[in-house]
């Protein structure tokens, strides 16, 4: 009795382990069936894109794909939260950012391809209030009629730091400095404000027009020359050199201007 007993458990633990096995060859089959071989992946490149610029980098990144194969993955983020991860070594192949204090910072730090900086767009500041508002103007704010100011971070974030160089200039900066809300982002900016959360925001005016607020005023470059708002951008030193600077170029051409116009970006040659 004892043998037969034995036998059987033996049989019984052989048909576990066949199972287990058909079990583990099964799972490999569809690993396999949808995984994509490394070879066959399209080969790809990161960009560091400061927010504001993100939906039009994004679009264009869909236009590079179409005609050159090559995946372009935006990190988008505040230029100054960008400028410090690439100092720091994170993984980019091109950074564009919202001002030129940051790429200085990146340059400084030895991590620009020399002779690839340059000036890609620009942009002008924009004061938005929510839908529901009704009467707002820019006297009230420069006179200091307002509880809640959302702008970027006036001491970082570049939204913000153009934001408190236009107060300073119109003499209003020390009535509502006490007022502003500081934020990572102009999208971030846009949210409060869209919600209703403060009265009244900064932001560029580029985000304005695609966004649920309400325009009431700009400050343009032809009345406020010291609101020189570009956006640099240079290929990083890195292993994606070669294909960084062919996005560069794409950048320049004709299908990347087409959609930069479309969403409201200056041209550098406007200065």
């Amino acid at each position: 009795m004892a043998v037969v007993a034995s036998t059987r458990f033996r049989a019984k633990r052989v048909l576990r382990m066949t199972k287990l096995l058909q079990l583990l060859a099964v799972g490999i089959t569809v690993a396999t069936a949808f995984s994509t071989p490394v070879a066959a992946q399209p080969p790809g490149l990161v960009a560091s894109v400061a927010t504001s610029v993100y939906d039009a980098l994004d679009e264009i990144a869909a236009l590079y794909r179409a005609t050159t194969g090559v995946t372009v993955a935006l990190n988008a983020g505040g230029s100054n939260t960008l400028a410090r991860q690439i100092v720091e070594g994170a993984k980019a192949g091109l950074f564009i950012s919202a001002d030129e204090i940051q790429m200085d910072a990146v340059e400084k730090a030895g991590r620009i391809v020399p002779g690839t900086r340059l000036r890609l767009l620009t942009n002008e500041l924009a004061v938005v209030v929510p839908q529901s508002t009704q009467q707002f103007t820019l006297a009230q704010l420069l006179d200091g009629r307002i509880a809640r100011l959302a702008m970027g971070e006036p001491g970082a974030v570049p939204a913000g730091v153009y934001g408190r160089r236009w107060l300073e200039h119109e003499g209003a900066w020390r009535r509502v400095e006490s007022k502003v809300i500081p934020f990572p982002t102009v999208r971030a900016v846009l949210s409060a404000v869209e919600a209703g959360r403060v009265d009244a925001g900064i932001v560029y005016r580029t985000d304005a027009t695609t966004s649920a607020v309400r325009v009431v005023g700009t400050m343009s470059r032809k009345d406020h020359p010291y609101l020189d708002i570009a956006y640099p951008a240079a290929v990083i030193v890195g292993p994606s050199e070669q294909e960084a600077k062919r996005f560069l170029e794409f950048l320049k051409g004709p299908a990347a201007r087409a959609v930069f116009d479309r969403r409201g970006f200056g041209r550098p040659d406007e200065r």
